[in-house]
């Protein structure tokens, strides 16, 4: 009788725990869910930055609803005072960033994807694959918050404005100096998410 093992055969598995990969290689994705099917390349800076300019202008669309709302169920005239501008911006900047992390968390924790992104055919995944949580959604996005400065009429907005374009530009040169996988600091602040081509 030999001392050698057998080889296990090529279409079997070696034994485990049940579920999981063969060593060095990927798993199934987070939470079970594969990876998005047709999932390519990292996408780059210019693509996503007509994806949230598109995601932009529908959000800009809701925005002005809401300010109408707003300006209609607030008892002001037609020109605010000081205090009845700060009255007016503390309701209306929360609520409008609070629009805008929730449509882009929720979609891209359910669907992957925002409406800007699915027109530039674009995936978000999570750190180990398939969508990333509502967390890692919330957290990729969060530099949004960075409006609620302009609850303060005038030196907020200007200070709220100049702090959100400094966050983008920031984002732009951390996805452009990583060749590799074109990873902003918001996607490393995730946890590792990543903007892939799908299609």
């Amino acid at each position: 009788m030999s001392d050698q093992q057998p080889p296990f055969p090529p279409e079997q598995p070696h034994p485990g725990q049940p579920g999981q990969p063969p060593f060095g290689q990927p798993g199934p994705g987070y939470g079970g869910m594969p990876p998005t099917p047709g999932a390519g390349a990292p996408a780059g800076l210019l693509e996503r930055f007509v994806a949230r300019f598109l995601d932009g202008l529908i959000l800009g669309v809701a925005y002005f609803v809401v300010s109408l709302v707003i300006g209609a169920i607030l008892p002001f005239g037609r020109f605010l005072s000081t205090g009845e501008l700060f009255i007016y911006n503390l309701v209306l900047v929360p609520l409008s960033v609070a629009l805008s992390l929730g449509y882009y968390a929720y979609l891209e924790s359910t669907q992957g994807r925002t409406l800007g992104k699915q027109v530039m055919k674009l995936q978000v995944v999570g750190p180990a694959g398939g969508h990333p949580t509502l967390e890692q959604a919330l957290r990729r996005n969060a530099f949004l918050a960075l409006s609620l400065a302009g609850i303060v009429p005038i030196i907020g907005q200007l200070l709220g404005a100049l702090a959100g374009l400094a966050a983008v530009i920031f984002i732009a040169v951390t996805i452009n100096n990583d060749t590799v996988r074109r990873q902003g600091w918001h996607d490393t602040f995730a946890g590792g998410t990543q903007v892939l081509k799908v299609g």
